[in-house]
């Protein structure tokens, strides 16, 4: 007895037909040169273009655990170096929330001006005085989040403008596309 067909064809072609070959790219990046078969080789050699750094893509819980992370460590280490210096602390914010805004991937842009400030409460822990309890610990958060507040807006500031110019960029790529 016949076994019937019970899935309809899909268009193109069969597995084991022979591939057409692959066209040839539209556009090459600016500054790269074509690459080429070496002697002997079936694969094209390697062309070093220009070097450019790493650019880590975060999501949006790693963009926060790397934020609360890192000012948490450099809260700790500001205490144990530099007596729990809050004008140290907040200068060493600064460059945190930018890496953390240009690290996040396109997207959870929008969580890196969110993640910053609280990643600087978390970070204060470590530098703050907690004498006198849970609530000397409180009170003296709350103090150094008031007197610090420069520092608190400096830095979202920074990852807000970041994440705008990224997204800006992100929306005009796509629209070229």
């Amino acid at each position: 007895m016949e076994q019937r067909r019970t899935r309809p064809r899909q268009p193109g072609p069969r597995r084991g037909a022979p591939r057409a070959p692959l066209p040839p790219q539209a556009r090459r990046r600016p500054g790269t040169a074509e690459r080429r078969p070496a002697p002997g080789r079936s694969r094209p050699a390697p062309v070093a273009g220009p070097a450019r750094l790493p650019g880590p893509r975060l999501t949006g819980l790693g963009c926060g655990l790397f934020c609360m992370a890192a000012m948490f460590l450099l809260g700790f280490l500001d205490d144990l170096l530099l007596e729990a210096s809050l004008t140290v602390y907040g200068v060493l914010f600064l460059p945190v929330s930018a890496l953390t805004a240009l690290w996040v991937r396109g997207g959870d842009l929008l969580t890196a001006p969110v993640v910053v400030p609280i990643a600087f409460a978390v970070g204060l822990l470590a530098v703050t005085d907690g004498g006198g309890g849970f609530l000397g610990g409180v009170m003296g958060l709350v103090t150094a989040l008031s007197t610090q507040a420069g520092w608190l807006y400096g830095g979202t500031l920074i990852a807000g403008v970041i994440v705008i110019v990224r997204r800006i960029r992100l929306i005009r790529r796509r629209r070229r596309a």
